[in-house]
């Protein structure tokens, strides 16, 4: 006998668990089918174990600058098991929350994997026994992501790692090769160039952050090179030879091949889609480059299937995920007529203004298009400016190293593009979210008032900039 409900969704990361619990929330009754670990790998191995360990080196790096602000701290050391400890703990701690939120909620949860029997059937499976079939009239995918992996470098778990060995070390290498240089890998970087560990990062782009504003990813690169980290761009990746307890990579820098030896070798060059094994194909669900094809409210080409989070592709973020996940399930409800939502207004996801973050050393947040994108794309441009070096709140807390720039198109006044570099970044972006949600132009945000001394002054005075009126500057 199958287990009925309304919806059931495969798949209990960010996307799969809000949508299950919004879906609760408006009358449905909603199954989940998660095999490994409520919350996902962002919860359990990625957004949030990872800041826990990047704050226990943000904190060291302050303990050994002390002297900076008049304080002794003598013989600063730190406990690498303690560290690794505290992370997992965190990710503990908010995995039971989604597994309180969930009963909460009424959600009856699978511990299994899901497949697609049918447009409405789902068989679950654990331990290669089935355990339950499932139908429902909408059924959402919400599969995640998994690190890539490229063939003659494929991550062993001792010598070359994948985020996930990089999370829990029993002990520190002495060099460290970073192969990638996204969020994941200089994030990784940071955490043990602030440890000690003499770190190296290899970039096959011209520039590290391929993703963001060149200027941005140029000041980066000089502060991480300015702590110690040595980078390297255009390069080409040749022969990995494997020792006892050491990696030796050969590398193409211009005309000139080198062999670079490390401890270890952290492998981070994205994450592909998880399509396989879902029954896909038995339905002709159309996928493109490991990602499900989805529409602006997740509808999958074959009806009553939907594909949410990062198996639905770029940007492959948490809270994009969670955002598709809400409106994929308000869409259902309206077309259902459940919930009260026959009459709401549901706004497509605006994958344009998902803000980007990088928990690196300084921090890195982006909005909207970069520079070039925006001169690509015809726009004359006004382009603001603000360092960290003349903010007064930068400049007592000891954190000068930085930048604000904010792009504006030169006819309308509309904000482009936001672009930050420094501390506390990635909580200072999500006022441009705001603004550029709001259609906000150049002259509400030169009207509006700035509390003082706050880092956000920062964010009013590039504004300023663009238009010539900077006052600190």
């Amino acid at each position: 006998m199958a287990d009925k409900f309304d919806i059931i969704i495969v798949g209990g990361g960010p996307g799969g668990y809000v949508a299950a619990i919004r879906a609760a929330q408006l009358g449905f009754n909603t199954a989940l089918v998660e095999g490994k670990h409520l919350g996902g790998i962002c919860l359990n191995w990625g957004c949030i174990p990872t800041k826990a360990l990047l704050r226990s080196a943000d904190i060291l790096h302050l303990m050994q600058h002390g002297s900076d602000y008049g304080l002794n701290a003598d013989k600063v050391s730190f406990d690498l098991a303690k560290i690794v400890k505290r992370s997992r703990d965190v990710a503990a701690q908010l995995n039971k929350g989604v597994q309180f939120l969930l009963k909460k909620n009424k959600v009856t949860v699978y511990d299994g994997y899901g497949q697609l029997d049918s447009k409405k059937q789902v068989i679950v499976s654990k331990d290669k026994k089935q355990i339950a079939t499932l139908t429902g009239a909408h059924i959402i995918l919400a599969t995640g992501a998994r690190a890539r992996e490229l063939p003659d470098y494929k991550p062993d778990g001792k010598l070359v790692w994948t985020y996930h060995e990089a999370m829990i070390p029993e002990t520190l290498p002495k060099k460290l090769l970073v192969v990638g240089s996204g969020a994941i890998g200089v994030e990784f970087a940071s955490f043990y160039n602030a440890l000690g560990v003499e770190v190296t990062i290899l970039e096959i782009a011209p520039q590290i952050l391929p993703v963001e504003d060149a200027e941005i990813a140029a000041m980066a690169r000089g502060l991480f090179e300015k702590r110690g980290m040595k980078i390297h761009t255009n390069v080409k990746l040749g022969k990995l030879t494997k020792g006892k307890d050491s990696v030796t990579l050969d590398v193409t820098i211009g005309k000139e091949t080198q062999a670079m030896t490390a401890d270890r070798l952290i492998m981070a060059v994205g994450v592909v889609g998880n399509v396989e094994n879902l029954g896909l194909e038995t339905l002709g669900i159309k996928t493109d480059r490991n990602c499900i094809i989805a529409d602006e409210f997740s509808r999958t080409n074959v009806k009553g299937i939907y594909a949410i989070g990062d198996v639905a592709g770029a940007p492959m973020l948490a809270h994009k995920a969670e955002h598709e996940g809400v409106i994929c399930i308000e869409k259902i409800a309206q077309e259902s007529k459940k919930g009260g939502m026959e009459k709401a207004h549901i706004t497509p996801l605006n994958k344009a203004q998902i803000p980007g973050c990088t928990y690196c050393s300084p921090q890195i947040a982006s909005l909207g298009m970069t520079e070039e994108q925006a001169k690509q794309a015809g726009k004359k441009v006004k382009i603001g400016r603000f360092p960290f070096v003349g903010n007064g709140k930068a400049i007592a807390m000891g954190e000068t190293d930085g930048m604000v720039k904010t792009i504006f198109d030169d006819k309308t006044g509309e904000l482009l593009g936001a672009h930050l570099i420094g501390a506390e970044v990635t909580e200072l972006i999500q006022g441009f979210v705001v603004a550029m949600g709001l259609e906000t132009t150049e002259a509400e945000l030169m009207e509006t008032i700035f509390p003082h001394p706050t880092l956000s002054e920062m964010m009013h005075e590039s504004v300023l900039s663009a238009y010539g009126k900077a006052i600190h500057i």
